[in-house]
């Protein structure tokens, strides 16, 4: 049957039936009920629980058009059973057949059998049974938001005028009520992206550790744009972008995997124009980066004041909906946001490096005009005691100790040269090692022991001990927080095999503490497991070395 508009929604038809008349208030009550509620999905579901009742349908569904007008972006539905819906597979993408056509001409359509209708392509294997069909379209603010589909009237009879007056002018009821959720999701939406650019901010600022800041920074780009992960890539040694942080739904070990520079979509981040993918399986550009496996993927370049310092990537799993413009322009301004807050602190660091620096030339200065020249004058008092002398053994033991002070002005000024030219070669792990356990030793009131087995220094690659040492300040803090510990054991044994049979380093922090009691908080154990799972390892908690065992053990080891 032919598309037949009838006559304007927002008022009853000029000669309307006694059958229309008598069904105005319960129109009525439909149209307070659409625009009860704020939430975008459920008010969704509740036009389409409210148009099947209205005209008396079996089945009612809402598709609603992509921004680019290509097809259907979601598709809610009403009738239809969860393991029906589970049977069909995959929901109507509006790109072929009826529901195509209403998406590329949104106009009033009355069928009174589908199966007759040219452009109809029939049902996928499980789907019920339908043949009357009435579909209109929902416009917000004079753009067309998608079409409301009811099929099946009951009683078998087909859908009349009066339904279509009817549904018409809920459709226009339920455009006003989707732009009040769209706008009040809106907000929203914007009101978690600017929390999280605060909690990106604060934790750059702290001045905590770099890498748990960056991590911050990959986990609440995930969580705000609703992707499978978060990724967040660096600028490489010998070029290329490097993945410094991820945060994702399941493990993935990409940790430390550079993408090369010749790779396009690296020239787009580092020219500072952000990559947005529909299918990140079809695109060339992502052939070998780590999205391979994703849907819809949003890739940003870390950029502020003409100054990319990075990007940020978001991918959506496979088949799920791209992101639309208002999250393109949202993730674009967290991303800026990010990149303001990582040039602040980098700021910050380079200020508290030159206080250091300006500290150590004082200190040097200090030794140099102050230390050794007192030490010089008392060695020349020694001297000439020792010149006054006519005690053999006291003329022995002034030039003794003449000569320990000769040595240790020399030592002095080679204190003084290394305070004004510091050497700015990375310390090995034993040696970042000793001082988490030194700095550790303040708040716990006693030096943790500490054993070194293997190559340390030589065999633990540079990701792996950044993670070890994350995992060892973790363990520690949580022994002062919460063990109430009088020892701590800490051994860094880099000459392990793991259980599947690689080689690896295992660190191992034992306690004599209170133990971790049932229902305590374990967000700190979370945190340790996650660090070994980005590396491929594990993390496991044992008894400690209290009294019967009293206490814990984390056992954290990585393969390198």
């Amino acid at each position: 049957m032919a598309p037949a508009p009838p006559p304007g929604p927002s008022h009853p038809r000029e000669g309307a039936s006694a059958e229309f008349l008598a069904r105005v208030p319960a129109l009525l009550d439909a149209m307070r009920s659409v625009g009860s509620g704020l939430e975008l999905h459920s008010t969704l579901n509740r036009i389409c629980e409210t148009a099947a009742g209205l005209a008396n349908a079996r089945y009612a569904a809402i598709g609603v058009v992509g921004e680019d007008g290509d097809g259907l972006v979601d598709f809610v539905h009403h009738g239809v059973d969860e393991a029906t819906v589970r049977r069909i597979g995959h929901l109507p993408d509006g790109r072929t057949g009826l529901l195509g056509a209403l998406v590329r001409a949104p106009e009033p359509v009355r069928l009174t059998d589908l199966s007759e209708d040219p452009r109809s392509c029939g049902f996928p294997e499980h789907h019920p049974p339908m043949r009357g069909f009435l579909g209109v379209p929902i416009r917000v603010q004079g753009e067309t938001f998608g079409n409301l589909y009811l099929t099946d009237k009951r009683a078998a009879e087909p859908f009349d005028d009066d339904d279509l007056a009817m549904v018409q002018v809920l459709a226009a009821e339920a455009g006003i009520a989707i732009g009040n959720a769209r706008l009040y999701e809106a907000a929203r939406q914007r009101e978690r992206w600017i929390d999280g650019s605060v909690a990106v901010t604060t934790a750059l600022l702290s001045g905590g550790d770099i890498d748990d800041a960056l991590q911050i920074v990959a986990e609440q780009a995930r969580r705000l744009s609703g992707a499978s992960a978060g990724i967040v890539l660096l600028p490489a040694d010998g070029g290329g972008l490097e993945i410094v942080a991820v945060a994702a739904e399941h493990p993935v070990n990409a940790l430390g995997v550079v993408i090369p520079p010749e790779n396009g979509i690296v020239a787009e981040l580092l020219a500072g124009r952000p990559v947005f993918v529909n299918d990140a399986a079809t695109d060339p550009r992502l052939e070998a980066g780590p999205v391979r496996a994703y849907g819809p993927v949003m890739l940003l370049p870390l950029c502020r004041d003409g100054r990319v310092l990075g990007g940020l990537v978001m991918p959506r799993a496979p088949g799920e909906r791209p992101f639309t413009r208002t999250e393109r322009a949202l993730g674009d301004r967290f991303a800026s946001q990010a990149a303001l807050a990582l040039m602040t602190a980098d700021a910050q660091r380079d200020r508290e490096r030159l206080a250091v620096y300006e500290d150590r030339d004082r200190i040097a200065r200090d030794l140099h005009d102050l230390v050794i020249q007192r030490l010089f004058a008392t060695g020349m008092m020694l001297e000439s005691a020792q010149r006054g002398s006519a005690v053999p053994e006291v003329r022995d033991g002034v030039g003794g100790a003449v000569d320990e002070l000769d040595v240790t002005i020399q030592e002095i000024r080679s204190a003084v040269f290394a305070l004004r030219h510091p050497v700015e070669a990375p310390p090995g792990l034993s040696t970042r090692v000793l001082r988490e356990i030194t700095l550790a030793a303040v708040p716990l009131g006693f030096t943790p022991s500490h054993r070194f087995v293997g190559p340390v220094d030589t065999a633990v690659d540079d990701l792996t001990g950044k993670n070890l040492i994350a995992a060892l300040r973790e363990t520690l803090s949580n022994a002062f927080r919460h063990a109430h510990a009088t020892r701590i054991e800490v051994v860094v044994d880099a000459a392990v095999t793991l259980p599947d049979g690689r080689r690896g380093v295992r660190l191992t922090v034992a306690d004599d503490g209170v133990g971790i009691p049932e229902g305590g908080r374990r967000s700190g154990l979370h945190n340790l497991e996650r660090r070994a799972e980005t590396v491929g390892g594990t993390s496991r908690l044992g008894p400690g070395i209290g009294a019967d065992g009293g206490g814990a053990t984390v056992l954290w080891e990585a393969p390198y």
